[in-house]
């Protein structure tokens, strides 16, 4: 069949992305005006392109703030749009923090809070507990980064290190009512984890938090060991009565655009194949997982057969030993590149939605079939750069990067495995 690989791979992450525009999702779910004030808040990737929705769409009076990574700003005109550091917090997100918090004071039963949450709001809405520093939380957040712990571990902990995760926002805004419209970027859409649930009543406890630190061996920093072992102030819990008029809506989630994509591949003539909306693990365990299904097809026809495209999403982890360069996305690819070791007939891209893989300049990258060929024309061993964890230098050196800039909202990673016969 008369297919561009490359191409027809690129169609299908932009239809998933394009599936989970704010523009497209948040309207249908914007609630009825108050007869007070309305307040909108938010954090996370999305957010300000969230924020402009709201403002092309309400006819009412409103203002607010919403903290976004740098670079992910839109224009804005009522609702302040402040930018901050992601993955590891700054300044400029715990003074947005503080902010939020300050404005949904003193409300009343009559006025209305719309809070904006999208993936990257854990880091971007920094405000450490009592007794913490931005430092300490900075120290944990590296930690838990390099540690190879899944999100909701890393967002159990964020949780019970902060003073307005784990539903303190929403507890903070009481009596006012409260309604969420989040974009999920986590495996399974647990409103409770993305961005650590600001707004959402929170089943874990000071005791969970703990045993992700023990698990992953993060010992420091003390500071943060000793908040959790103090264990005061719990996060609210489901039926807290300042949470009991909260709504939540998702509004955009990985299952959504991994439809938008198989309807790119239905329309070129291939069975597309869903394996999955939230996969987790180690990117290298994932990719040869891939990899094996990939060869199942080729060689049996199952569980299609070729040409097909293998569709899936959610969240990997990576172990850094190394001091490359690349996100998981990266690492997935180039795992799966050698797991393949030049089997003809299959090509791949894999990239985070948000357009940013970890936190390099690239969505993602592309396997062919002649990935491990070319490079090692160009004297790159594969294997020694997957040990070094450096999958952005080895695809950016063979010009296989997708890259994207910041595309302004993020439901996860995705990943298409194209396969194509006699190819």
């Amino acid at each position: 069949m008369n297919v561009d690989p490359r191409r027809l791979l690129r169609q299908m992450f932009d239809a998933a992305v394009a599936r989970a525009m704010p523009d497209q999702c948040v309207p249908r779910y914007l609630p009825k005006a108050p007869k007070g004030r309305t307040v909108v808040v938010g954090a996370g990737k999305a957010a300000a392109t969230m924020a402009k929705a709201v403002e092309d769409h309400w006819a009412g009076e409103l203002d607010g703030l919403v903290v976004t990574r740098y670079g992910h700003r839109a224009p804005c005109r009522r609702i302040e749009v402040v930018e901050a550091a992601h993955p590891v917090p700054d300044l400029a997100g715990r003074e947005a923090a503080e902010r939020i918090l300050r404005l949904v004071q003193g409300l009343s039963a009559e006025d209305l809070v719309l809070c904006l949450i999208s993936g990257g709001g854990s880091a971007l809405l920094t405000l450490p507990a009592p007794g913490l520093t931005l430092q300490d939380k900075q120290a944990i957040n590296r930690a838990l980064l390099k540690s190879g712990a899944n999100i909701a571990e890393m967002n159990c902990v964020r949780k019970h290190l902060s003073a307005i995760k784990g539903g303190r926002l929403a507890a903070a805004c009481h009596p006012a009512r409260v309604v969420t419209l989040t974009i999920s970027d986590v495996p399974g859409d647990d409103p409770a984890v993305i961005a650590s649930g600001p707004t959402v009543p929170d089943r874990t406890t000071f005791a969970d938090a703990l045993a992700v630190l023990e698990k992953y061996r993060i010992r420091e920093p003390v500071q943060a060991l000793d908040h959790l072992q103090a264990a005061r102030q719990e996060t609210p819990k489901p039926g807290d009565p300042r949470l009991a008029g909260t709504q939540i809506h998702l509004i955009a989630a990985p299952q959504e655009s991994l439809e938008a994509a198989a309807e790119v591949a239905r329309a070129a003539g291939l069975t597309p194949l869903i394996l999955g909306d939230s996969l987790e693990g180690e990117a290298r365990e994932v990719a040869m997982v891939h990899a094996g299904i990939a060869r199942q097809v080729l060689r049996h026809g199952q569980p299609a057969r070729a040409p097909c495209v293998l569709l899936s999403g959610g969240e990997t982890t990576v172990t850094v030993r190394g001091k490359g360069r690349g996100g998981r996305n990266a690492e997935f690819l180039l795992a799966l590149a050698v797991a393949l070791d030049g089997q003809r007939g299959v090509f791949a891209l894999a990239g985070d939605t948000d357009g940013v893989d970890g936190t390099e300049d690239n969505a993602g990258a592309i396997v062919e079939p002649d990935t491990l060929a070319r490079a090692a024309a160009a004297g790159l061993d594969a294997k020694m750069y997957l040990a070094d964890n450096d999958g952005y230098t080895f695809f950016s050196r063979l010009g296989d990067l997708v890259v994207t800039g910041p595309t302004l909202t993020n439901v996860n990673d995705f990943r298409a495995l194209l396969i194509l016969p006699d190819v």
